[in-house]
């Protein structure tokens, strides 16, 4: 545990140093999160209650989303393209001679930087958007907690996904096209332009079902209450992330094993 409390440090070392691309998101998600929540006004006050919220709740779905947008990685970027790049130039074979598990070593050094990013580019626009605007943010502490926790599951979900990407590269070589997908991909399914509880029918039951939910739907459910009835709501929530974490680095453990025992090393 040392060791990858360590790789987790390191991740969050990194992303500290690159101050000015930090304020730059800061600004960035609080001018969009501004643009977002005086849409979502006029959408509200055209259709109040739609997908369950009330406009305070809508506006609390605008503010915390842009508060995780860096640390769940829904705009793309990330360990998954150097992951990519290291396949192309060979240096994979470094990693791989590492006494320590490759998929963990991304993973803690993944979980570094989401901590970074939720501490440098969530705090001020949440603040901002609560000082601009009436949201529905909790005042229980334990709320918090259970927020916090389902944020790190959402973040591990993405991780496992973005990693499914990266292992891509031993066999396309070049991941640009999928990552682009998956990126379109993750900015609809998640709930990123708007909560996911807005569409109708089998097609809303469906996308809910989808792992994209579980890195920004599923944790404002939980910070808002609207997960569904009670304690046994909440507990479908942070186990319906639990169990897309672990089938997902499942899938990506099975995908490094057959990558690394069959795909011989570009450039190695």
């Amino acid at each position: 545990m040392p060791l990858w409390c360590a790789v987790a440090a390191g991740g969050f070392r990194r992303y500290a140093t690159y101050t000015t691309a930090t304020a730059a998101g800061v600004f960035t998600n609080t001018v969009f999160g501004f643009v977002i929540a005086y849409t979502y006004i006029a959408l509200w006050e055209e259709r109040p209650g739609l997908g369950g919220y009330d406009q305070a709740q809508a506006l609390t779905f605008v503010w915390v989303s842009q508060a995780l947008l860096a640390t769940s990685g829904l705009m793309g970027g990330g360990f998954h393209e150097e992951l990519q790049q290291r396949v192309r130039t060979g240096d994979i074979a470094v990693d791989l001679y590492r006494p320590a598990d490759l998929q963990l070593w991304w993973l803690f050094t993944d979980l570094g930087r989401a901590a970074f990013q939720l501490l440098g580019r969530g705090v001020v626009p949440l603040a901002v958007g609560a000082l601009a605007f009436e949201l529905a943010l909790p005042g229980d502490p334990v709320r918090w907690l259970l927020f916090l926790l389902s944020v790190l599951l959402g973040a591990v979900v993405s991780f496992a996904i973005r990693y499914l990407l990266g292992l891509a590269a031993f066999w396309l070589l070049d991941g640009s096209g999928v990552n682009l997908i998956a990126t379109v991909v993750a900015i609809f399914f998640s709930g990123m332009l708007l909560p996911l509880s807005v569409f109708p029918g089998a097609f809303g039951e469906f996308v809910r079902l989808l792992p994209w939910a579980a890195m920004l739907q599923v944790p404002l459910d939980v910070l808002m209450g609207t997960q569904g009835a009670g304690g046994a709501g909440l507990v479908r929530a942070l186990g319906f992330q639990l169990a897309w974490a672990l089938t997902l680095l499942g899938l990506g453990r099975l995908a490094q094993s057959a990558a690394t025992r069959k795909v011989v090393v570009q450039g190695g």
